[in-house]
């Protein structure tokens, strides 16, 4: 048998190679057009927008998902698949065709770009600033037109300036989106002064603004022996020296500007003028009322006159008015209305329809125009209510602490007295540590987030409370009472969706608020809903804090309730018993030691802004506790009652410092400053009215503010005090005779007579007794030995006066001795050694 050849078994097979060969070819082509690619693998995008990916070399139908349509979702057609981002996170695209064949795409969501105001109109050489939020990576600002505007960048603000007039457009990139910003520049406005002329008493000041200057601002007085003047930020200050007429100027590099200046005399040192917030804090909402309301711009001023010939109050035969005044670091406040949206909601939420910088009860916004204040008879004192103050000044600096100046005249127009006095206000009042959206895996951090997710607004001042909304409409939902509630006070669809549609929630619209109630007469709340306190505080005792991981009521300190109430930048608890330290050096008094815990503030049985701590639960029998609460959170009741406030004020069974008098009828807080910020505080404008009255700062009690003769009483003056001064000094050698005489005395000279906290001198006094000085120093405790061997020693014993006074001067000896004799030892040494 022949064996074919090679050659005939490649000749006889070529039709089945070739077919063998062109099957594996297709095969192969097959294979490669049914791999799916996709361009970009890798993509970020912002929330709510969305991004292309092409999808090529697929013959089969195409399907597409996300691993988190929470945080990304994805569509397809015709060869794209569109992603478009829900919350910030990260997600993976799968692209399949086919079972095995499919690709992913890697996806990053991120906050989106915003920014505020997206159009703004400025003054040449004028600036604006463009707050940038939710920026991605590196950002820059462009102008499109240097010649007219440019933009500098830094730390989430983009600062506009003005160069010529007309139009240019700002753009703000980060690595993921652009926003632009479109700017007017108006032609340079030429310096103003306002008000053009002003009346000021002698001692007194007034404050002039100066707005569209141009270069240095220079201010002179044709008259410095009628009225002096000074210049700071923005703000003239005229002072009145003597009565008459002056004339003050005011230039810049281009323009200048006279004030008309009346200086009227004052009645000399006849009257002192007392004047006090009601609270040592008040909150307001700040910048945003379009979501929700928890306070108005709402202060109140109080203030009372004292004619020092009878040391009696001043109720009628004259007027009290109050304005804006500078501080020392020139910062003065005398507008809202451009520092806040109040007045656009004001109708909405309240019903009101009050004007500009005017507050819900008539009272205006502190200006350069005197306001005049009412008096309420009920309480003696005049008073301001519902004054609308924002905590930003009108250079948009935050200042919590704005003065306004009080001012009494008779009718005749003549000054009696003037002061100045802090209307404290925050905004710092905020549920945003809890309630902010965030991409945080900290299971406390995301405890309050809704069901529906975190709302993710661009907008920081509203994104907190549409999730508040959010989870109230969430936990809510069901409950018959809360769907009555809305239906009546007009949020049919829910409080979120009202706030969408425009209509902003005023919580104490359906709780119950006595801080309304008490201070603006203002009704509110629905039977059957809890009070706006107990609904916020009992929820809360539970929360836990992101911070340190504990419960808010189990955190025994301050920032505890500063998570929500003003402190952590603003200071609320500012006072004379904010730094008292316990024996081992640490802060003693927190929020808790007057209130008690967060929840015990918001028991059912506590009647909110009126269930409040008062003064004798700590100060009695000349003690001063560090806790005005037992353990379980309950006031501590003593018998003693000599600094106990009034009782049934300002309604039957409570007992509020705020509305207590004392001494003279004044107020409790006339003398001793508004709770929270108690004499001396540690902001200094707070302490200005003090140390005008009786040159130091802390609680007036220098008999001479508010008589012009000291009284000599042994047991007249405020909580049963005896007169003090040189008078009382050399005429008291019977006051302390008798065992119940020294037992008074002994309460604030100490059991062993050698004085104590309650007989301490705030500052260096010389007292004259029996033809001897007798002298101390600042914070030295007043006791019988100073000058006597005791409380029954009879006459003047000097030297035990001069052992127990001197003390710097033995204590500058002592020290000088132990340096000596040091020095005297190395010295020995040093010879001994040679």
């Amino acid at each position: 048998m022949n064996c074919p050849t090679a050659s005939q078994i490649r000749h006889n097979h070529r039709p089945l190679l070739l077919g063998f060969f062109a099957w594996l070819f297709t095969l192969a082509y097959a294979s490669a057009a049914l791999a799916i690619s996709v361009s970009p693998s890798s993509i970020t995008v912002s929330v709510g927008s969305t991004a292309s990916v092409t999808v090529s070399d697929t013959r089969r139908t195409v399907s597409v998902s996300s691993s988190n349509t929470s945080v990304a979702t994805v569509t397809y057609a015709s060869g794209v698949a569109r992603i478009t981002g829900v919350s910030p996170g990260t997600a993976t695209v799968t692209i399949s065709s086919g079972e095995n064949n499919r690709a992913s795409v890697s996806v990053k969501v991120v906050s989106s770009l915003s920014v505020s105001p997206t159009s703004l109109q400025i003054p040449v050489k004028g600036n604006a600033n463009v707050t940038v939020a939710n920026a991605s990576g590196i950002v820059t600002a462009t102008s499109s037109n240097t010649a007219i505007a440019t933009v500098s960048y830094a730390a989430g603000v983009a600062v506009v300036h003005g160069v010529a007039a007309g139009s240019a457009t700002v753009t703000i990139r980060d690595s993921v989106n652009t926003r632009t910003v479109a700017v007017t520049v108006t032609s340079a406005a030429s310096l103003t002064v306002s008000p053009t002329s002003v009346s000021v008493p002698v001692g007194a000041t007034a404050a002039v603004s100066v707005t569209n200057a141009s270069g240095t601002v220079t201010t002179s007085s044709s008259n410095t022996t009628i009225a002096t003047v000074t210049y700071a930020a923005g703000v003239a200050t005229v002072r009145g020296v003597a009565a008459g007429s002056a004339t003050v100027t005011v230039r810049d590099s281009v323009t200048t500007r006279t004030v008309a200046v009346t200086v009227t005399a004052a009645v000399a040192n006849a009257y002192s003028l007392l004047a006090w917030n009601n609270l040592g804090m008040h909150c307001v909402d700040g910048q945003d009322y379009s979501v929700f309301s928890i306070l108005p711009p709402l202060n109140t001023l109080n203030a009372q006159l004292v004619n020092k010939s009878t040391g009696a109050l001043v109720t009628s035969g004259v007027t009290l008015t109050y304005q804006a005044t500078a501080d020392a670091t020139g910062s003065i406040n005398t507008i809202s209305s451009t520092k806040t949206n109040f007045w656009q909601y004001v109708q909405s939420l309240f019903g009101l329809s009050p004007a500009p910088d005017v507050g819900l009860l008539g009272y205006p916004m502190a200006s350069l125009t005197p306001a005049r204040m009412a008096y309420n008879s009920t309480e003696n004192w005049f008073e301001a209510v519902g004054i609308p103050i924002t905590p930003t000044d009108d250079t948009r600096r935050t200042n919590s602490y704005p003065l306004v100046q009080v001012v009494a005249k008779n009718t005749a127009g003549q000054v009696l007295a003037t002061t100045k006095v802090v209307l404290p206000v925050s905004d710092e009042i905020t549920c945003k540590a809890c309630h902010t959206s965030t991409t945080s895996t900290n299971t406390a951090a995301n405890a309050a987030k809704p069901t529906a997710g975190w709302v993710f607004d661009p907008d920081p001042l509203k994104d907190w409370k549409k999730n508040i909304l959010r989870l109230h409409d969430q936990k809510q939902a069901g409950n018959a009472a809360y769907a009555a509630a809305l239906t009546a006070k007009g949020y049919s669809n829910g409080l979120y969706a009202s706030a969408l549609a425009g209509k902003p929630t005023l919580c104490v619209a359906c709780h119950v608020s006595n801080a309304y109630q008490i201070e603006a007469g203002f009704p509110t709340g629905i039977t059957g809903i809890s009070a706006l306190t107990k609904a916020l505080h009992a929820s809360h005792g539970t929360a836990v804090d992101p911070a340190n991981g504990l419960t808010l009521d189990s955190s025994n300190n301050r920032s505890a309730c500063y998570m929500c109430h003003p402190g952590s930048v603003t200071q609320c608890l500012r006072g004379a018993m904010a730094d008292v330290k316990d024996s081992g050096g640490n802060v003693a008094i927190n929020c808790q030691s007057c209130h008690g815990r967060i929840s015990k503030v918001g028991a059912a049985t506590r009647s909110g802004w009126l269930s409040e701590p008062n003064c004798q639960a700590c100060h009695y029998d000349s003690k001063r506790e560090l806790s005005a609460v037992d353990t379980q959170g309950n006031l501590l009741n003593w018998s003693d009652a000599r600094f106990a406030t009034a009782q049934n004020k300002p309604s039957e069974g409570f007992s509020l410092y705020r509305f207590s008098t004392g001494h003279g009828n004044l107020q409790c807080s006339a003398c001793h400053g508004s709770t929270h910020a108690e004499f001396p505080t540690s902001e200094p404008n707070d302490n200005l009215q003090s140390i005008a009255l009786q040159g130091y700062a802390g609680t007036v009690h220098e008999c001479t503010v508010c008589h012009a003769t000291v009284p000599n009483t042994a047991n007249g003056g405020p909580h049963g005090m005896h007169s003090i001064g040189s008078a009382w000094v050399g005429n008291h050698e019977h006051s302390a005779e008798t065992a119940s005489q020294r037992a008074s005395c002994a309460y604030c000279h100490g059991a062993d007579f050698r004085g104590s906290p309650l007989s301490q001198v705030k500052m260096a006094k010389t007292f004259n007794a029996d033809g001897h000085n007798v002298s101390y120093v600042a914070g030295q405790q007043v006791g019988c030995y100073d000058c006597h061997s005791g409380p029954t020693g009879g006459a003047l014993t000097l030297k035990t006066n001069y052992a127990s006074r001197d003390q710097g001067f033995f204590s500058e000896l002592l020290s000088s001795t132990r340096s000596y004799l040091v020095a005297l030892r190395d010295k020995v040494v040093a010879i001994a050694g040679a």
